[in-house]
């Protein structure tokens, strides 16, 4: 019986899978151009299935070297005569499988720098289409040593298309990094200088194709992936509407994927509804595994990349946000935002925007004041009988903020108002329900939270008090959205921010629209 696989490569007899190939044909046309390439994408992505099924796909004609530099150790990357012949090595037990008189004739003990390898690679790439393919090629103790293979490669590429001799026919890296920002890399740890790592920077890899498949899973892909378990389990599920619900929530991360799947099948009894969609969801969000770990190491480790993030997520500092920063384009390699057609940053997808907001409200639980303890008071009379009371929820903050907070945590409230919010909303609906903060929609002036919880789903949009009009303009934009979710009730709070500190709030229903809006302001 087949899985849903999360872990290692995904192998289409033991395995349910997503058919990517559409993806495989357009990295085919790489191929067969003699193109050299790399595919980064950051963790989990799919990339050694891809390479794993790209060598099931390519024809005969073609010879396929598939290797990785995972677990290698720190041997290989000693130095060069090291790294020849461990390379050397690896190139002759995956040729042996196939061709064990040509797999001998890469071993040769006398080749110890690149240049005697280079020679060797075009002597036995003659009459030959070998395709080179190494995957985890960041997984390197030494970079240099590896940027130095990569120069030589380079050279025999550029020597191959003048017609003066010959090299692999084609060569695709697959990695987390670029092989344009392993210097990032480098300099990140300590293993070289500014000053001198600038001819690794820019010579190494510039012959090197851009590659432009997208390797995420669109609904309708994901639905070739559904339709062959419904195949052999007959749930009635709705694929297409299942399908766009995963992909709601995951914008197609490959893991994110098939962790929802997985969870459905095995912990949820085979829920194939969008309420089991949201079950899944909230089990992920609320688990430990090796890409959240990834993902709070790097926000732990960089506070360039924690600095982007909070912006994106609560203060809504787009503008100062450029595709060309390169934190901006680190934070992409890692798989944490993304950029739309309009050149937007947004956080990558919504399970992201999640675990990523609630890595911030624990960060910040001591410093706003917020501890469990206070919500854990007043959870019975928000939550009844499984029912979340969006509006005591709210009548209830602004009851805490006007007694915790004074006219002398403005400036901080200014800045961290929507976290202080998220403090005091994440323990009253964790473990029965999740949010999200629609980063689309966060800018300097309002945030908009998605609450399910149960059966419920609330809209509550946070402002911060621009005028009269600014209000208005609140309402409208409310509104829309409310529209576009199909519901009748949203929620709206204003942090008041004006030179008087008063004290009073305001929390009652407003008709607009023939729609209601619970308004609070604080």
């Amino acid at each position: 019986m087949k899985k849903f696989n999360v872990t290692g490569t995904c192998v289409p007899s033991m395995h349910y899978m997503v058919d990517i190939k559409n993806k495989l044909l357009k990295i085919m046309e790489y191929v067969n151009d003699g193109q050299y390439f790399t595919i980064n994408r950051a963790r989990q992505y799919g990339k050694t299935t891809t390479l794993h099924l790209l060598e099931k796909a390519l024809p005969g004609d073609y010879m396929c070297v598939r290797l990785s530099f995972e677990g290698v150790g720190d041997t290989m990357f000693k130095d060069p005569a090291s790294f020849c012949q461990r390379f050397l090595l690896q190139v002759s037990k995956v040729i042996s499988r196939t061709d064990n008189e040509f797999a001998s004739m890469w071993l040769d003990q006398s080749i110890t720098d690149f240049d005697m390898l280079g020679y060797h690679i075009e002597e036995l790439c003659k009459n030959k289409k070998i395709i080179l393919m190494i995957d985890e090629v960041d997984q390197t103790s030494n970079n240099r040593v590896f940027l130095q293979f990569l120069g030589m490669l380079r050279s025999k590429y550029l020597s191959r298309n003048d017609g003066y001799t010959h090299a692999f026919h084609s060569v695709i890296l697959a990695g987390v990094h670029d092989v344009k920002n392993i210097k990032l890399k480098l300099l990140n740890e300590g293993l070289t200088q500014s000053g001198d790592a600038g001819h690794l920077y820019n010579s190494p890899w510039n012959i090197a194709a851009d590659f432009n498949v997208d390797m995420s899973f669109m609904p309708d892909e994901i639905a070739t992936m559904l339709d062959s378990y419904e195949t052999e389990h007959d749930t009635g599920m709705c694929i297409s509407s299942i399908s766009n619900e995963i992909y709601k929530y995951t914008k197609g991360y490959p893991f994110l994927v098939s962790r929802i799947c997985k969870h459905i099948d095995e912990k949820l009894s085979g829920d194939w509804s969008l309420k089991g969609v949201q079950s899944a969801v909230r089990i992920i969000v609320s688990e430990k595994n090796v890409l959240f770990d990834d993902i709070i190491k790097n926000l732990e480790n960089s506070k360039d990349i924690y600095d982007i993030l909070r912006s994106l997520l609560f203060n809504g500092k787009k503008k100062a946000l450029t595709i060309h920063d390169p934190i901006v384009e680190w934070c992409s390699m890692f798989g944490l935002i993304s950029i739309d057609e309009e050149q937007n940053i947004h956080v990558a997808n919504k399970i992201f925007e999640v675990v990523i907001s609630r890595y911030f409200v624990s960060k910040a639980e001591g410093t706003t004041r917020i501890g469990r303890e206070i919500c854990s008071g007043i959870y019975s009379e928000i939550v009844r009988d499984g029912v979340f009371d969006m509006e005591n929820c709210l009548r209830k903050f602004a009851s805490f903020y006007k007694d915790v907070f004074t006219s002398k945590d403005v400036a901080f409230l200014e800045e961290n108002g929507r976290l202080v919010f998220l403090s005091f909303l994440f323990p009253l609906i964790n473990g029965r329900g999740f949010y999200h903060i629609e980063s689309q929609f966060t800018d300097l002036r309002r945030m908009d939270i998605v609450v399910d919880y149960g059966h419920e789903q609330f809209i509550i949009e946070l402002k911060l008090w621009k005028g009269e009009k600014a209000q208005d303009r609140a309402y409208a934009q409310l509104l829309d959205y409310m529209d576009s979710k199909h519901l009748e009730k949203g929620y709206l709070l204003t942090f008041d921010f004006r030179k008087e500190w008063n004290k009073t709030t305001k929390a009652e229903w407003v008709q607009v629209g023939g729609k209601q809006i619970f308004e609070v302001i604080v």
